[in-house]
């Protein structure tokens, strides 16, 4: 079982439209699940207005290697300034530091944006 040991959330940039600014990602936990792990991401909308988040594609990788990818469909209003929790399944037993690199998809303004987006996923 994956047990999280470090909780660190960067931000690589954003891909849209307009210039906004990107969601922030933290990793709040991992936990085995009957079939998968379950990674717990914390989503936080930096912008002044609601956000509405549609879609996560995703990938794990661990030392450069492709360890579990996917995507998440989503229908989550975020507040401006507040976080959601969204729970991201990990289809393999790994131990170690990985690192999970995706874009998020979301509305905001009746726009549809793509962020892209990271967070360090440290676990023993």
């Amino acid at each position: 079982m994956l047990r999280l040991s470090l909780l660190i959330a960067t931000v690589l940039g954003a891909t849209a439209c307009q210039s906004a600014r990107t969601p922030e990602l933290t990793v709040l936990g991992v936990r085995e699940a009957a079939r998968h792990e379950v990674v717990f991401l914390q989503v936080t909308n930096p912008a002044s207005r609601t956000m509405r988040l549609t879609k996560l594609e995703y990938t794990f990788a661990s030392q450069g290697e492709r360890v579990s990818s996917g995507e998440v469909s989503l229908s989550r209003d975020v507040p401006a300034g507040a976080a959601v929790v969204v729970e991201v399944p990990l289809d393999v037993d790994h131990d170690g530091p990985m690192m999970l690199r995706g874009k998020l998809i979301a509305e905001l303004d009746q726009i549809v944006r793509t962020f892209t987006v990271s967070a360090q996923v440290d676990s023993r």
